[in-house]
């Protein structure tokens, strides 16, 4: 088991930036695969970008290519998400998840409670 709490969250003028974190407790962190998700209301969740264990391995939506980095920090067990050119269409909140383990995926598990992300001038 792994609790997973996300903070960075806020308002921000479009082209603006934010870096959102999560920290997980217990000292498995390091085994596991991470992703950032969001929901926008009205919408589905979506993923947004995922990180493998051991950072080696990046994946983005087509959405957020070139605009965000996602990253990791095993010994602070934290996973980061900087965002930049923040668009209005990034408002939603963002949650992290696990989403595997040594590379082999699983359903995403373990949400945090998610961190609210508004873009708007």
């Amino acid at each position: 088991q792994v609790q997973l709490t996300e903070s960075g969250g806020g308002l921000v003028q479009p082209g603006g930036s934010l870096r959102l974190s999560c920290a997980a407790s217990g000292r498995t962190f390091s085994r596991y695969d991470m992703g950032w998700f969001r929901q926008a209301p009205g919408k589905e969740r979506e993923s947004v970008a995922t990180i493998s264990w051991s950072g080696g391995s990046l994946k983005y939506a087509d959405s957020v290519k070139g605009r965000f980095t996602i990253s990791r920090d095993n010994a602070k067990n934290t996973v980061y998400l900087q965002m930049n050119s923040l668009k209005p269409e990034d408002t939603a909140v963002y949650s992290c998840a696990v989403v595997g383990q040594y590379g082999l995926g699983i359903s995403p598990a373990f949400w945090g409670q998610g961190t609210q992300v508004t873009v708007s001038s």
